[in-house]
């Protein structure tokens, strides 16, 4: 086991020697993205937006039940419909496919997406940063780590990545639909040294831990520090395509009517989220339905659920099949193998599902006798024993 405090991944945040920032090429860069990426489908979004119906302020959080309530293990989906439909298979690097493809895929299939509404200071203390990011997940609790990804290198990093690297600390906030359009307004393209604080209105509130304001709107909202962190390289250009930012989260500040009494659970009632969706899409959370987590060994007991208990499905790889190919695509310090069938080996591995296929990356500073899979580490001899357990 790692110590608490001793980075998970030593060799993925090597930061690259960099004599300075890189503002003027950045600002200008950063200018012509939005014209570049058309996120907005709509020439005249203000007479589209007319058109459609208020918005429903009356609508709560409440539960319903799950489509199927009597469903059974080993039924699998609720329908067939999907069966009437083919896939698209798709190279993220196949010839003619750009960068800003993957991008509007992506964030148009892996939603909905939690927003961290991220408060930063610049390192001399002269200006301070608001901004949306919804490269943004909770990955540990015990120490709270977040993540949060950011577009560009560090040679034109977005001001909240640049002050994160810099002044090494910041704050995570939730946003509410109260005010949606004030969070939205500070994804807006200012240069480097304008604060998006005064352009939406909210309200700075002290932290007590790190030196950036958390928004005092927000129901729930992180202090956190710096980490680690590791530049993507394109493997077209050769050049940095973005930050991944790994956060250690130290204080929290919660609504009181939001918050339990034990302490320990937010209310979605009152949190009222707001989630990104493709495009310039976000999305609601008003309604949930609760399934609890099956426990093994008293489902096995259940008629019919013992037969369903093997090592693998039918009509799944072989035994001892380990990639049916294998694409090596290198990435800074990484190397990424997509598309295939893991089996354990000496090589440890995270998978991500994405949609698009197995994402296997090589995680550098765990042993050769550790595996990573879905977050759990699977201790194996030195032979490459038995199978992961996911």
């Amino acid at each position: 086991m790692l110590p608490r405090r001793t980075p998970l991944l030593p060799r993925l945040y090597t930061f690259r020697k960099r004599t300075k920032f890189s503002t003027m090429a950045g600002n200008a860069q950063k200018f012509g993205l939005e014209a570049q990426v058309k996120r907005n489908p709509h020439p005249d979004f203000k007479s589209v937006e007319s058109s459609r119906p208020p918005f429903d302020e009356g609508t709560s959080f409440s539960y319903t039940k799950t489509i199927k309530p009597d469903w059974v293990p080993g039924s699998g989906a609720n329908n067939d419909d999907w069966k009437t439909h083919k896939t698209v298979e798709i190279d993220p690097y196949g010839e003619g496919r750009k960068p800003v493809d993957n991008y509007k895929l992506l964030i148009s299939g892996i939603i909905p997406r939690p927003i961290g509404f991220v408060s930063t200071v610049s390192l001399d203390g002269l200006s301070t940063n608001l901004g949306p990011f919804s490269y943004t997940a909770l990955v540990n609790h015990d120490p709270p780590i977040f993540c949060i990804g950011f577009s560009g290198g560090v040679d034109n990093p977005k001001d909240t990545c640049r002050n994160i690297l810099e002044a090494k600390e910041c704050t995570i906030n939730v946003i509410s639909e109260f005010f949606q359009e004030a969070a939205n307004y500070t994804s807006i393209n200012a240069p480097h040294g304008v604060s998006e604080w005064a352009l939406s209105g909210l309200t700075p509130a002290k932290s007590t831990k790190v030196r950036p304001d958390r928004v005092a709107e927000s129901v729930f909202s992180v202090e956190a520090v710096y980490r680690a962190h590791h530049e993507w390289v394109s493997p077209g250009s050769g050049k940095g395509s973005g930050v991944l930012v790994i956060l250690e989260g130290i204080n929290f500040h919660v609504r009181e009517d939001a918050l339990n009494e034990e302490g320990n659970i937010i209310d979605p009632a009152v949190l009222k989220p707001v989630s990104r969706l493709g495009g310039i899409s976000y999305g609601r959370t008003t309604s949930g339905f609760e399934l609890p987590r099956p426990e093994f060994k008293k489902e096995v007991e259940k008629e019919g659920v013992e037969g369903l208990v093997k090592p693998k499905a039918e009509g799944q790889t072989e035994d001892g099949m380990c990639f049916e190919r294998t694409n090596k695509i290198n990435s800074g310090d990484l190397e990424y193998y997509h598309t295939g069938f893991i089996q354990q080996s000496q090589m440890p591995i995270i998978t991500l599902g994405l949609g698009l296929g197995m994402i296997c990356i090589d995680i550098y500073g765990v042993g050769p006798q550790q595996s990573i899979i879905n977050g759990r580490t699977n201790e194996s001899s030195k032979g490459g024993g038995g199978p992961f357990d996911p």
